[in-house]
């Protein structure tokens, strides 16, 4: 019996992840209307909160989709599905705080907390919903 007969699986269910990841932040970076990453190199604390929470968020459940998957596909699938939640989320934040994106600019941690609340919490909703 070989100790390293799950790598390849591993490796494959990792990169994928990882992908995904990626593809999450490209996404969710091009699609706001603010530049996250120069706002939190400038020291905003509420544009490092608002990213954690979402990048968070969308994680839960690919954690769980990696976890509960039959196969590379299957995780492909429901890693969709999770960007398709976290999509919901920012529009649920968007609608719940009128000029969002001007408060994380401005700074605003409150905005970037209830933000980033609604995204986890969409996020474990999410992640128990594909344990089925």
């Amino acid at each position: 019996m070989s100790y390293l007969q799950g790598v390849p699986a591993f490796a494959g269910y990792f990169a994928v992840g990882l992908g995904f990841v990626a593809l999450f932040l490209a996404a969710y970076i091009q699609f706001t209307p603010y530049r996250e990453l120069q706002l939190i190199r400038d020291g905003n604390l509420a544009a490092s909160t608002a990213l954690a929470g979402a990048l968070l968020g969308f994680c839960l459940p690919l954690a769980s989709a990696m976890a509960h998957s039959l196969s590379l596909i299957d995780l492909a699938v429901w890693g969709a599905i999770a960007m398709l939640a976290q999509a919901v989320a920012h529009a649920l934040t968007r609608w719940l705080l009128p000029g969002f994106p001007a408060r994380i600019e401005r700074g605003e941690q409150a905005a970037a907390v209830l933000s980033a609340a609604l995204h986890l919490g969409v996020g474990l909703i999410n992640a128990a919903a594909m344990t089925y």
